[in-house]
C-alpha cells in the first residue's frame, strides 16, 4: 500500500497539535476537515493554521498563492459525523486522556468508514488501551507528531496488540510521502522513544538544578550550546561513533565506559518530581527569558517565531525543506 491510497483527512482537535497537523495536510495538497467541540475552538484553528501559513509564506517556504489554494482545501466543522465523511486517514489530536480519545473513537467507529486509519497523536498514552472497546481495533495506530508538526519531520509510530500489518504500513507510507520520518515501535512504550529520551535528560537537568550545581539558565544553556548542537545533526549512536574515532563507539565505551558508571552512580534515579520544583523552575525560566538577547525573543510567542526560524535553518540544511 502506499500513502497516495489517502486522499482525504479529518482531524479531531483543533489544537496546537490539530492545527499544526492541519498545516502540514493542507501544505501537502490533501483536503482535511478540522472538527472541534465549540465554534470559538475552531475560530483560534483557523486563525493558528492562517497564522502558519502566514510564516511560512513570509520564509519563503510557499508562495501567497501556494498558502491560499492550501487553506482552500479546508473545511472546518462542529460536526463530527460530517468530518469523518469520506476520510482515508483519522488524525486524532485531543486531550491526552483515555476516556477522551476512546469517546471519540467511538464516534469514528459510528460515522467513519470501516477501512479508514485512526491515527492518534497521543505523546505517550498506549494505543492498546485507547483501543479498548472499538469496533475496528486493527485500523487503530499511534502517530505521535513533535511540535511543531508542519516543520518537525518525526512522526513515531506505535503499533497495539490487535493492529493489523496492513494499517501499520499505509500510515508508515502515508507520512513518508507527506515529508516525515516515521519510525516505528516494534513494542508498545509508553511516551514512545523521543519523549522517553527527552525527560530523561530532563530527569537530570532538574536534579543538578535541585542539587545547586548550576541554574535553571546554566542548564539550558550547557545543553544547547554542547550536545544539543551535535544532536540536531545526529544521534547519539553516532555522536559517539564518531567520538570513539577510528575504535567507533566500542572504543569510545572502552575508554570512557569505567567512568561513565561512576556518573551513572551519582545520577538522578527518583519517579516522583521534587516538591516545590515547578515553582523553582518557573521563577528560573522567567528570569533566563527576561535576559535573553531581545533579538531571540523575551515573550513565548517571540522564543517560538524564533525557535521555528532556527528550525527551518536546520531543516535546509538536512535537505526537508
Amino acid at each position: 500500500m502506499s500513502g497516495k491510497e489517502i486522499e482525504k483527512i479529518a482531524v479531531l482537535g483543533g489544537g496546537l497539535i490539530g492545527a499544526g497537523w492541519a498545516v502540514n495536510f493542507l501544505w501537502k495538497g490533501y483536503p482535511t476537515a478540522v472538527y472541534d467541540v465549540s465554534e470559538e475552538a475552531l475560530e483560534a484553528a483557523r486563525k493558528r493554521v492562517s497564522g502558519s501559513f502566514d510564516y511560512l509564506a513570509a520564509k519563503g517556504i510557499v508562495s501567497a498563492d501556494q498558502a491560499r489554494v492550501a487553506m482552500g482545501l479546508a473545511r472546518y466543522t462542529t460536526d463530527i459525523a460530517a468530518a469523518l465523511k469520506d476520510a482515508d486517514l483519522i488524525q486524532e489530536a485531543a486531550p491526552e486522556r483515555y476516556e477522551v480519545k476512546r469517546d471519540l473513537l467511538a464516534q469514528v467507529d459510528r460515522f467513519a468508514k470501516e477501512e479508514a486509519v485512526f491515527a492518534s497523536s497521543t505523546s505517550g498514552l498506549l494505543i492498546s488501551r485507547i483501543a479498548e472497546g472499538s469496533k475496528h481495533p486493527e485500523r487503530c495506530l499511534g502517530a505521535h507528531p513533535y511540535n511543531p508538526p508542519y516543520l518537525i519531520p518525526l512522526v513515531e509510530i506505535s503499533k497495539g496488540e490487535k493492529t493489523a500489518e496492513e494499517y501499520l504500513q499505509r500510515a508508515y507510507d502515508f507520512y513518508r510521502a507527506l515529508g516525515k520520518e516515521p519510525i516505528i515501535l516494534r513494542k508498545e512504550a509508553l511516551g514512545f522513544i523521543a519523549n522517553r529520551i527527552s525527560v530523561a535528560l530532563y530527569r537530570e537537568a532538574v536534579d543538578l538544578v535541585w542539587r545547586g550545581v548550576c541554574s535553571v539558565a546554566d542548564v539550558d544553556k550547557a545543553v544547547t550550546f554542547g550536545p544539543g548542537l551535535r544532536l540536531a545533526l545526529m544521534g547519539p549512536n553516532l555522536i559517539y561513533q564518531l567520538g570513539g574515532g577510528q575504535y567507533g563507539v566500542k572504543g569510545i565505551l572502552h575508554h570512557i565506559g569505567p567512568t561513565v558508571e561512576d556518573w551513572w552512580a551519582d545520577m538522578a534515579d527518583w519517579k516522583k518530581w521534587p516538591e516545590g520544583w515547578g515553582d523553582m523552575a518557573q521563577e528560573g525560566v522567567l528570569k533566563e527569558m527576561e535576559e535573553r538577547p531581545a533579538s531571540q525573543g523575551r515573550t513565548p510567542e517571540e522564543i517560538a517565531r524564533w525557535r521555528d526560524d532556527g528550525l527551518i535553518t536546520l531543516l535546509r540544511f538536512h535537505g526537508k525543506i
